[in-house]
């Protein structure tokens, strides 16, 4: 488990997009991770629509938020659209 203040080991992952982003393309910006464990559940929906609400907020203190989950791209482009 990483704490606070821990560096994170590297990783990469594709987002919404397909796009690959790896950990190290995020070195100084201020990123915010949630976890989830599957697109389009009723709990992960809601954290989902938490973070969008907040997004301009996080934004202006200069974060950019990535949701991560084990899904395929396409079913976070469907999770996206619903």
């Amino acid at each position: 488990m990483i704490q606070v203040g821990q560096q994170a080991p590297s990783f990469e992952v594709e987002d919404n997009d397909g796009q690959k982003i790896e950990l190290s393309d995020l070195t100084g910006t201020g990123t915010v991770f949630y976890f989830y464990p599957k697109d389009d559940t009723p709990g992960c929906t809601v954290e989902a629509q938490d973070f969008t609400r907040l997004q301009n907020e996080f934004e202006n203190l200069g974060f950019k938020i990535y949701g991560v989950s084990k899904d395929s791209v396409t079913s976070h482009q469907k999770f996206i659209t619903k």
